[in-house]
């Protein structure tokens, strides 16, 4: 446990530990209702990032968490290999450097799965679009 808290608070995991835990705080907030998921839509737009078709607050919980996780193994997986104080910066600063855009890799095919339509709506969809138009023809008496 001293491993892991260690790790959690120290470079660079610290980084994304505190946006994590403020969006863990938002979460908690949209569950007891005081909050929207979609509080901060008009704010962003995530289409330039490849992150859009959902929630701006689910895609940043998502980079922050898989931020977080990738640093967090990281750190502990090199810890025995950086116990010097150049070498631990380095390897933090490497670790810092590969944990934003791996997350952002995770984020992105994780939100491409979430606006993926369902089968359900899909099917509704293609019905609807591929319904007959019906007219009706009256004839002169």
């Amino acid at each position: 446990m001293r491993t892991f808290l260690e790790a959690a608070t120290g470079f660079p995991t610290f980084l994304f530990t505190v946006p994590l835990l403020a969006s863990l705080g938002f979460w908690l907030l949209v569950a007891v209702g005081a909050a929207g998921p979609r509080t901060f839509d008009g704010d962003v737009d995530l289409g330039a990032l490849g992150l859009g078709g959902v929630p701006v607050a689910a895609a940043f919980s998502l980079w922050t968490g898989f931020a977080w996780a990738v640093s967090l193994g990281a750190v502990a997986a090199l810890e025995p290999l950086a116990s010097s104080g150049p070498s631990r910066a380095l390897t933090g600063l490497a670790v810092l450097a590969t944990a934003s855009p791996t997350a952002w890799c995770a984020t992105w095919a994780v939100t491409r799965l979430l606006r993926r339509p369902r089968p359900h709506e899909s099917d509704h969809v293609l019905l609807q679009d591929a319904a007959p138009e019906f007219r009706t023809h009256r004839r002169a008496a």
